[in-house]
């Protein structure tokens, strides 16, 4: 390939990249907006204890997904665009199909163990009786969550992203509030949220549904493929799957040690306490996830056509996308997290303002994992990647055993951070292994440099200002001013950056 038509599949790429991400965008943005103030309704309605328990609940449910799901939605979301490029939709038909059978004897198996010792989990485990009904309750909606993400898989795969963002995110969301302030409304009081939750994704398995009925009807017709193609074809999903089975749960684990811990250790209270810290934090992965949609089906495709160096050049440039964008927003909940906090989910939760400011590195650090990651999972290696999740689930379960008891919540922060700190270390050296990809830029120290002088005035001028959401706002507005003026005076941005600034502009005015 000449460096001609490497830099066109570049330039292309990121235009693509550009437009569509637009649209996600603002679709992600009201979603995390909506989720948001989900989440805040439920803590200021009910109170720590109801939310802390809500926050169980979801752990167990997404657990008890993570297991009956075998992997198959990563699979299918690989194996579908590797098809589509190789034009056999017969083996996408097929694949569709074997996943929607194994994934609903699954889900009702688990689904009725759910149900069944909700109990026994609730009083054993968590030492939370009111967490029963939550677990029955979502028990019902395992089935339509797990053959509603095969369709989700679906949407994505043939790069309905657009469509695959509104229905996942935002009208998810919607739902979810919605019926939650009715429920409410109508006195349905604490129950009211796992029935929201069970509504929400019932609507969702419908909606994706009818989609994938009317939209991609060619999915749904017979496929004609010999004995020995059926076996090649589920041997490799299996062999891709199967390591992405424990890799999942080990995640989910390693994701939700935190709160299981303390709920273990502390009570409900003390994890309602910690989960008004770390959705605030994990909004940082936010981002990275706008960019990943587009990218990880492209990033295939590239590597099908064994394309290494256009897949290095979206990564990088991605990559300083996502540092330009989380660092202000980084520097900004570290400095005002008791005011976050506050400003969120009230007074009552002001106990979290030190794990905040703890969690916020952990997930500025995680923000920057995420390019890597798909990496590894796009040249094939989900056996490299359930290694990485084992090391990091056992490092970070032995320090919340050892921290918890003593710190708290902010032990449990402190653990995820180190945890995240350490994989961004072992993806960094395994990309630049097994296909030479650095995803980092040498002006990234100069974005660097650019958050760290206006985070520096901000924190002496700040002690002038009573803090409170209008100072925010203006603190913050000179704060970004100078960040921006200061990514121009160090040409920060490169002849990339303007091309897409240029395409952003051009899909803001036309809507």
């Amino acid at each position: 390939m000449n460096k001609k038509s490497k830099d066109e599949d570049i330039d292309d790429s990121l235009k693509i990249i550009a437009k569509t991400s637009v649209f996600i965008f603002v679709t992600v943005l009201f979603s995390k907006v909506l989720f948001y103030f989900y989440r805040i309704v439920i803590a200021r309605n009910f109170g720590p204890a109801v939310y802390g328990t809500f926050s169980l609940a979801s752990i167990v449910f997404l657990f008890a997904v993570s297991i009956s799901s075998f992997g198959f939605f990563e699979g299918l979301l690989r194996f579908i665009p590797f098809y589509r490029g190789t034009k056999k939709i017969n083996n996408i038909r097929y694949i569709f199909r074997f996943s929607v059978l194994i994934l609903t004897l699954s889900s009702i198996f688990f689904s009725l163990i759910l149900f069944f010792s909700s109990e026994f989990i609730s009083i054993n485990l968590f030492h939370e009786p009111n967490l029963i009904i939550f677990l029955k309750i979502l028990s019902i909606a395992m089935p339509f969550y797990m053959i509603g993400s095969v369709f989700l898989c679906l949407i994505r795969g043939f790069e309905k992203i657009k469509v695959h963002s509104f229905i996942s995110e935002f009208f998810q969301t919607l739902i979810k509030l919605v019926s939650l302030l009715l429920l409410i409304f109508f006195g349905v009081k604490a129950n009211s949220v796992a029935l929201s939750y069970l509504i929400g994704i019932l609507t969702v398995f419908f909606v994706a549904y009818l989609y994938c009925r009317y939209k991609l009807p060619e999915i749904f017709k017979s496929y004609i493929l010999k004995e020995k193609i059926k076996k090649q074809i589920k041997s490799k999903f299996f062999l891709y799957s199967i390591p992405l089975i424990f890799s999942n749960i080990l995640f989910d684990l390693f994701a939700y040690t935190d709160s299981s811990v303390i709920g273990f250790f502390k009570g409900s209270s003390d994890v309602g306490i910690y989960n008004a810290a770390f959705p605030i934090a994990s909004l940082m992965v936010f981002v990275p996830s706008l960019f990943l949609q587009i990218l990880f089906p492209m990033v295939i495709r590239e590597f099908s056509e064994k394309k290494i160096e256009v897949m290095r050049e979206l990564s990088k440039q991605i990559q300083k996308w996502i540092l330009i964008i989380n660092l202000p927003f980084f520097s900004l909940m570290f400095l005002f997290s008791g005011a976050f906090i506050n400003i969120l989910f009230g007074e009552q939760y002001m106990a979290a303002e030190q794990a905040l400011k703890i969690l916020s590195v952990g997930f500025l650090f995680c923000s920057m994992t995420q390019i890597s990651e798909n990496l590894i999972l796009v040249i094939g290696k989900s056996k490299i990647s359930l290694i990485d999740i084992i090391i990091l689930s056992v490092f970070n379960f032995v320090l919340n055993i050892l921290l918890i008891p003593k710190y708290g919540i902010n032990g449990a922060a402190f653990s995820t951070t180190i945890s995240y700190i350490l994989l961004n270390i072992i993806l960094f050296f395994q990309v630049k292994y097994y296909i030479n990809i650095v995803p980092i830029r040498r002006k990234m120290i100069r974005i660097l440099i650019s958050v760290a002088i206006p985070s520096i005035i901000l924190l002496y001028v700040r002690q002038f200002f009573s803090i409170n959401l209008i100072s925010i706002i203006l603190l913050g507005s000179f704060f970004i001013l100078l960040y921006i003026l200061l990514i121009l005076v160090t040409k920060s941005l490169d002849r990339n950056d303007f091309e897409i600034l240029r395409i952003f502009k051009r899909k803001i005015t036309r809507t």
